[in-house]
């Protein structure tokens, strides 16, 4: 049996996490469960799983959640520094972190620091400080299993294959609500259609990314660090089935490319489990179903946020780290319709312009680059 927190539980991939360890009691426990402001939806977590642990970010609803899991003997602290006792506490195996945004950065560093193998689906993590947070596991012997489809996709692939090494990697993106359409229509499309992702359910943070092509260019940083990649080996192509997740080209030629349905439960699994693979009842793909399997080359005109994000990885340093913050910022301010969907590139572009770059971060330039960036992407916003 692996015990499992789960950073970030109340949400998309949070719940999915769960749904699956119910399913699996023999197998995996949860020891704790964190939330950023779901109150009552984690107070049921916590009655239904029994963790040892509880965590809600928002002290503000610090008592609620104490009340309401009162006489259960469950610990239950609030603030974003409680994060860290949580992605590192003893009887942990096995630390999901599925919270979105930078904020997974410390937690993680504190799981790995406590040689906590990672489950990781915040990607943010990778994109902000990929150099940091791979260095450390290496010195603490920390595996990271990606939870992305696309990592975990690629990571498939890449078992058994030893020191082959890599050609290239495709990592496939859908498309997302908008492919195929231009900048004019671009220019009016407001947060309901945005939100209306074709393919995968998920949280409303990642679907407006999935909109904008900022999803995947996050994910081309991220897998630059997860398996030590350069951009030239780096691809995207979209493929609107959303049935192949991503593919590996090898020296040789040959390809592989790891299959499936749209459904996250599949590639949480997979981390859940590694190495093994465990039998489950989960829908199978049928060829049948899908008698054509499409590519086609990403619009970067039309979305200029995988190019922007393809510039940040160049270029290096605290880059990224302000691409990513000021992302957070803009795509928080387009769901409360204070920006329209292309200008969230045009804010972006401009923090990357206008911020201050370091060559070489250390943790506390990363934070005090993600708060400067935040603060600046969010006068811009204002103007």
């Amino acid at each position: 049996m692996k015990n499992i927190s789960v950073l970030g539980s109340t949400g998309s991939i949070g719940t999915q996490t769960l749904e699956v360890i119910e399913a699996y009691p023999s197998l995996y426990k949860v020891v704790a469960l964190t939330a950023q402001k779901n109150a009552l939806l984690l107070i049921e977590q916590a009655l239904k799983y029994q963790p040892e642990l509880v965590v809600i970010c928002d002290e503000t609803k610090y008592q609620q959640v104490r009340l309401g899991l009162e006489g259960t003997g469950i610990k239950v602290l609030a603030g974003e520094a409680a994060l860290e006792e949580a992605a590192s506490l003893d009887t942990a195996d096995l630390v999901i972190t599925a919270i979105m945004g930078a904020v997974g950065l410390k937690p993680t560093i504190a799981a790995i620091q406590a040689k906590k193998d990672i489950g990781l689906a915040n990607k943010e993590t990778l994109v902000v400080a990929g150099h940091l947070i791979t260095q450390l596991a290496k010195e603490h012997g920390v595996n990271i299993i990606p939870v992305d489809s696309e990592h975990s996709a690629i990571y498939q692939c890449l078992v058994g294959e030893g020191g082959n090494a890599i050609e290239k990697i495709y990592l496939t993106a859908s498309g997302g609500p908008f492919r195929g359409r231009d900048l004019a229509f671009l220019a009016s499309v407001k947060k309901e259609a945005a939100l209306k992702h074709p393919n995968w359910v998920m949280g409303a943070k990642i679907t407006i990314d999935s909109a904008s092509m900022m999803n995947k260019g996050l994910e081309v940083i991220e897998a630059k660090w997860l398996f030590d990649l350069q951009e030239e080996q780096i691809d995207v192509i979209i493929h609107p089935q959303s049935i192949i997740h991503s593919l590996v080209q090898f020296t040789d030629g040959s390809m592989k490319a790891q299959m499936g349905l749209p459904d996250m439960k599949l590639p949480i699994h997979y981390a859940m489990a590694y190495p093994q693979r465990v039998e489950t009842n989960f829908p199978r793909f049928n060829f049948l179903d899908y008698p054509e399997l499409t590519f086609q080359k990403p619009d970067r005109e039309a979305f200029r946020n995988l190019d922007l994000a393809y510039q940040a990885m160049n270029k290096g340093g605290n880059m990224p780290c302000i691409i990513n913050a000021a992302n957070e910022v803009v795509v928080n301010a387009f769901l409360e319709d204070r920006i329209g969907f292309l200008e969230m590139s045009d804010v972006i572009e401009q923090c990357m312009s206008d911020m201050q770059f370091i060559a070489a971060p250390t943790l506390n330039n990363y934070l005090e680059t993600d708060q400067h960036t935040r603060i600046f992407a969010g006068q811009l916003v204002t103007k």
